[in-house]
Protein backbone atom coordinates (compact mmCIF):
# COMPACT_ATOMS: atom_id res chain seq x y z
CA UNK A 1 0.00 0.00 0.00
CA UNK A 2 1.28 3.44 -0.78
CA UNK A 3 0.20 6.69 0.65
CA UNK A 4 -0.72 9.25 -1.67
CA UNK A 5 -2.56 12.77 -1.61
CA UNK A 6 -5.02 13.94 -4.18
CA UNK A 7 -6.29 17.66 -4.57
CA UNK A 8 -10.13 18.09 -5.58
CA UNK A 9 -11.58 21.21 -6.86
CA UNK A 10 -14.76 22.91 -8.46
CA UNK A 11 -16.48 25.68 -9.00
CA UNK A 12 -19.79 25.11 -11.16
CA UNK A 13 -22.82 23.26 -10.48
CA UNK A 14 -22.71 23.01 -6.58
CA UNK A 15 -19.15 23.20 -6.08
CA UNK A 16 -19.20 21.91 -2.34
CA UNK A 17 -21.62 19.16 -3.06
CA UNK A 18 -18.94 17.95 -5.93
CA UNK A 19 -16.00 18.43 -3.49
CA UNK A 20 -17.85 16.14 -1.06
CA UNK A 21 -18.88 13.66 -3.41
CA UNK A 22 -15.93 13.16 -4.83
CA UNK A 23 -14.56 12.46 -1.23
CA UNK A 24 -16.64 10.10 -1.09
CA UNK A 25 -16.44 8.65 -4.53
CA UNK A 26 -12.29 8.10 -3.86
CA UNK A 27 -13.23 5.85 -1.14
CA UNK A 28 -14.95 3.61 -3.50
CA UNK A 29 -12.05 3.24 -5.36
CA UNK A 30 -11.02 -0.23 -5.75
CA UNK A 31 -7.84 -1.25 -3.59
CA UNK A 32 -8.03 1.79 -2.05
CA UNK A 33 -8.92 3.76 1.24
CA UNK A 34 -9.22 7.09 2.38
CA UNK A 35 -7.62 7.63 5.34
CA UNK A 36 -7.52 11.51 5.64
CA UNK A 37 -10.00 14.68 4.38
CA UNK A 38 -8.94 18.32 4.69
CA UNK A 39 -11.56 21.18 4.75
CA UNK A 40 -13.25 22.56 2.41
CA UNK A 41 -11.77 26.06 1.19
CA UNK A 42 -13.31 28.35 -1.00
CA UNK A 43 -10.57 29.94 -3.56
CA UNK A 44 -10.83 32.94 -5.36
CA UNK A 45 -9.99 31.79 -9.26
CA UNK A 46 -6.69 32.63 -10.27
CA UNK A 47 -4.83 32.55 -13.76
CA UNK A 48 -7.90 34.43 -15.38
CA UNK A 49 -7.78 37.64 -17.49
CA UNK A 50 -8.45 40.40 -14.56
CA UNK A 51 -11.53 41.23 -17.18
CA UNK A 52 -13.08 37.84 -16.44
CA UNK A 53 -12.49 37.56 -12.75
CA UNK A 54 -15.71 39.31 -11.97
CA UNK A 55 -17.13 36.13 -14.19
CA UNK A 56 -15.60 33.03 -13.05
CA UNK A 57 -16.97 31.68 -9.63
CA UNK A 58 -14.78 31.03 -6.86
CA UNK A 59 -13.67 27.25 -6.36
CA UNK A 60 -14.02 25.07 -3.62
CA UNK A 61 -11.33 22.95 -3.18
CA UNK A 62 -9.87 19.80 -0.14
CA UNK A 63 -7.21 17.66 -0.15
CA UNK A 64 -7.70 13.76 0.91
CA UNK A 65 -4.70 11.33 1.80
CA UNK A 66 -5.44 7.79 0.73
CA UNK A 67 -3.42 5.10 0.70
CA UNK A 68 -3.72 2.42 -2.35
CA UNK A 69 -2.72 -0.58 -3.89
CA UNK A 70 -3.33 0.98 -7.28
CA UNK A 71 -0.11 1.94 -9.29
CA UNK A 72 0.14 5.76 -10.15
CA UNK A 73 -1.21 5.57 -13.48
CA UNK A 74 -4.12 3.40 -12.31
CA UNK A 75 -4.99 5.67 -9.50
CA UNK A 76 -4.98 8.73 -12.01
CA UNK A 77 -7.23 7.15 -14.25
CA UNK A 78 -9.50 6.39 -11.32
CA UNK A 79 -9.58 9.71 -10.51
CA UNK A 80 -10.13 10.75 -14.49
CA UNK A 81 -13.26 8.59 -14.35
CA UNK A 82 -14.64 9.96 -10.98
CA UNK A 83 -14.21 13.65 -13.30
CA UNK A 84 -15.86 12.17 -16.10
CA UNK A 85 -18.66 10.98 -13.84
CA UNK A 86 -19.56 14.48 -12.56
CA UNK A 87 -19.17 15.89 -15.94
CA UNK A 88 -15.74 17.25 -16.14
CA UNK A 89 -15.23 18.29 -19.55
CA UNK A 90 -11.81 20.61 -20.91
CA UNK A 91 -12.71 23.31 -23.37
CA UNK A 92 -9.26 24.70 -22.49
CA UNK A 93 -6.76 24.92 -20.19
CA UNK A 94 -7.54 26.07 -16.62
CA UNK A 95 -11.68 26.50 -17.90
CA UNK A 96 -14.11 26.51 -15.12
CA UNK A 97 -14.90 22.89 -13.97
CA UNK A 98 -17.66 20.82 -12.27
CA UNK A 99 -14.84 18.77 -10.40
CA UNK A 100 -11.08 18.16 -11.07
CA UNK A 101 -9.34 15.81 -9.14
CA UNK A 102 -5.24 15.95 -9.62
CA UNK A 103 -3.25 13.30 -7.84
CA UNK A 104 -0.09 15.10 -6.06
CA UNK A 105 1.60 12.96 -4.27
CA UNK A 106 2.23 9.41 -4.46
CA UNK A 107 4.56 7.70 -2.22
CA UNK A 108 8.26 8.75 -2.96
CA UNK A 109 8.13 8.36 -6.67
CA UNK A 110 9.04 11.06 -9.31
CA UNK A 111 7.27 10.38 -12.85
CA UNK A 112 7.16 12.35 -15.73
CA UNK A 113 5.69 11.17 -18.79
CA UNK A 114 2.95 12.39 -21.24
CA UNK A 115 -0.18 10.71 -18.98
CA UNK A 116 1.13 12.12 -15.24
CA UNK A 117 3.88 14.08 -13.52
CA UNK A 118 4.71 13.26 -9.70
CA UNK A 119 4.63 15.12 -7.77
CA UNK A 120 2.35 17.59 -9.01
CA UNK A 121 4.60 20.08 -10.90
CA UNK A 122 2.79 23.39 -9.75
CA UNK A 123 1.69 22.25 -6.01
CA UNK A 124 4.05 24.28 -4.16
CA UNK A 125 3.04 27.43 -6.11
CA UNK A 126 -0.84 26.86 -4.90
CA UNK A 127 -2.02 28.15 -1.40
CA UNK A 128 -5.02 26.57 -2.31
CA UNK A 129 -3.18 23.02 -2.54
CA UNK A 130 -1.43 23.57 0.12
CA UNK A 131 -3.78 24.94 2.78
CA UNK A 132 -5.57 22.09 2.79
CA UNK A 133 -2.81 19.81 2.14
CA UNK A 134 -0.71 21.54 5.38
CA UNK A 135 -3.97 20.83 7.51
CA UNK A 136 -3.76 16.70 6.54
CA UNK A 137 0.07 16.45 6.66
CA UNK A 138 1.61 19.27 8.37
CA UNK A 139 5.06 17.22 8.26
CA UNK A 140 5.15 16.88 4.90
CA UNK A 141 8.31 17.61 2.37
CA UNK A 142 7.56 18.26 -1.25
CA UNK A 143 10.47 16.71 -3.20
CA UNK A 144 12.49 19.87 -4.53
CA UNK A 145 10.78 22.32 -2.63
CA UNK A 146 11.07 21.11 1.37
CA UNK A 147 8.24 21.43 3.92
CA UNK A 148 4.99 22.58 3.00
CA UNK A 149 5.08 25.24 6.40
CA UNK A 150 7.88 26.72 5.11
CA UNK A 151 6.63 27.23 1.23
CA UNK A 152 3.13 28.60 2.48
CA UNK A 153 3.09 32.61 2.40
CA UNK A 154 0.93 35.24 2.16
CA UNK A 155 0.96 35.70 -1.26
CA UNK A 156 0.11 32.32 -1.98
CA UNK A 157 -2.37 32.24 0.35
CA UNK A 158 -4.24 35.49 -0.95
CA UNK A 159 -7.88 34.32 -1.48
CA UNK A 160 -7.72 31.59 0.06
CA UNK A 161 -10.51 31.00 3.20
CA UNK A 162 -11.13 27.65 4.90
CA UNK A 163 -14.68 27.26 4.87
CA UNK A 164 -16.70 26.06 8.34
CA UNK A 165 -18.80 23.44 8.17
Amino acid sequence: MTLAYVALGSNLENPIQQVQHAMLSLASIPRTQVLKTSSLYQTAPIGYAEDALALIPDFINAVVAVETALEPVALLAALLAIEHSAGRQRPYPNAPRVLDCDLLIYGNIELNSTQLTLPHPRMHERGFVLLPLFEIAPHLSLAKHGKIALLMNEHLLTGVKKLNA
